[in-house]
């Protein structure tokens, strides 16, 4: 028998366990063990009891179902970790909230039924900072248990960063896959907006929520789209990538330590033979992010109107204050931030055809994963990205001084997310080191 990696691609774990090469209860066995070691120091997970006794049990229940290994799905077995805010079948959703549970709760997410269907197993709820915003959960960085995993898909990127999942799932609205991905040292992958469906998930800002993954690399993240997003057609791209990095003040703010290793980055890809291009992009970074800000705001106590009405003391403070400011935005003044979107969509397109870019090139924080667990960090490097909808990817790139994980933030064209992950190939083996 094969010895099991559970550090192993996701691709090469799916494969192994699809032929039988690691039988899938020795598998659930292994991980068993490591989930032991691992989660009370991460606490990653909703706490689940009996949780592997179920899990094996299911896992009987689909080698019965499937006893032929040619017949299996793509993710045959695969333990699959689903953020708190997702409706899962069989699961209680609370969304990291002190409301009543009976409020939360709903039919299965189309995105977990999905990879279900697909073969995977839940390994349970991850932790989510409270409705997906800045509320922290008890969730600890697994590079440094006194620095934040960031948020708000805390316990999805922790639980990939501790090796207690191959596979889990998650959202962003500001900077919620891409961040805490580069503080934990995982890929994170958030689609064109829309492009994978968000029913059935707990909404922050309906204009604004992506539904992405997290994998330990690129090849395992284009499985997994490929079975989220819509017409899927993968891309294999022979001709180097030109990457654009997006001066201005957008990039000033990052941290010095964050705009330093961008920069050693940058060069490295170049030494490598790509074509790295400065261009002056987002000089209204400011306006971008005010607009942005006051859209999650509107649109979140739009949401919560009735709920905050009832319950607004079991709101956790950084909610409550982000409901009460959403309360003030106007219809009009929300209609024109939404449409600040397309704009800046444009204005982005726009100079990726000037200058022939196939990818913008950022940081995915601005710096590594802050001290302490009040704040999951700053999401403002994501902010343009998500507010445009285009696609991005975080891959990690290496870590600083204090052994904490860096990353870099891939961005890509409308509806363009194949041929991002195809150019994230490429670039993949040039940024571990």
């Amino acid at each position: 028998m094969k010895r099991i990696n559970l550090d192993a691609s996701l691709t090469v774990v799916a494969s192994e366990l699809r032929s039988g090469g690691w039988p899938l209860l020795d598998y659930l066995a292994k991980l068993e063990k490591r989930f032991n070691e691992r989660e009370p120091d991460v606490l990653a997970f909703v706490p689940e009891d009996g949780r592997f006794p179920r899990l094996k049990q299911q896992a009987q229940e689909l080698l019965q179902k499937y006893p032929n290994p040619e017949d299996r799905p793509p993710l045959f077995g695969i333990p699959l970790g689903v953020k708190d805010i997702f409706q899962v079948a069989g699961f209680t959703t609370r969304a990291g909230s002190q409301l009543p549970t009976e409020l939360l709760q709903g039919d299965e997410a189309p995105s977990v039924t999905a990879l279900r269907q697909a073969g995977a197993l839940i390994l349970g709820k991850t932790v989510t900072t409270e409705f997906a915003y800045f509320g922290p959960g008890p969730t600890r960085n697994p590079h440094n248990p006194a620095h934040t995993p960031g948020g708000s898909s805390s316990g999805s990127a922790a639980a990939m960063g501790a090796g207690i999942a191959p596979l889990t799932l998650g959202t962003q609205t500001i900077g919620s896959v891409n961040r805490p991905a580069a503080f934990c040292g995982t890929v994170g992958y958030k689609p064109t907006y829309d492009r994978v469906d968000k029913s059935n998930v707990l909404p922050l800002s309906v204009s604004l929520d992506h539904v992405g993954c997290f994998t330990n690399d690129v090849a395992g993240t284009e499985l997994v789209a490929g079975l989220l997003c819509q017409h899927w057609q993968l891309v294999v791209t022979e001709k180097k990538s030109v990457l654009g990095i997006p001066e201005g003040p957008y990039l000033q703010r990052a941290s010095g330590e964050g705009r330093k290793h961008f920069r050693q980055v940058c060069r490295r890809l170049h030494d490598a033979g790509f074509v790295v291009k400065s261009v002056e992009a987002m000089p209204d970074f400011d306006k971008i992010y005010e607009r942005h800000n006051l859209i999650v705001a509107a649109e979140a106590a739009r949401f919560h109107a009735d709920w905050f009405t009832e319950h607004s003391e079991k709101y956790h403070p950084k909610t409550a204050e982000l409901i009460q400011r959403g309360q003030k935005v106007t219809d009009s003044q929300l209609k024109k931030a939404t449409a600040g979107r397309a704009a800046l969509r444009e204005k982005l397109t726009q100079l990726m055809d000037k200058y022939g870019l196939d990818l913008w090139l950022s940081p995915p924080a601005p710096g590594a994963a802050p001290v302490g667990l009040d704040s999951t960090g700053d999401p403002v490097m994501n902010l343009p990205w998500t507010h445009a909808g285009l696609p991005t990817l975080t891959l990690p790139a290496g870590t600083n001084k204090a052994g904490l994980p860096l990353g870099l933030q891939l961005t890509g064209r409308w509806f363009g997310d194949e041929a991002m992950l195809s150019f994230a190939c490429q670039l993949e083996p040039n940024l571990r080191i």
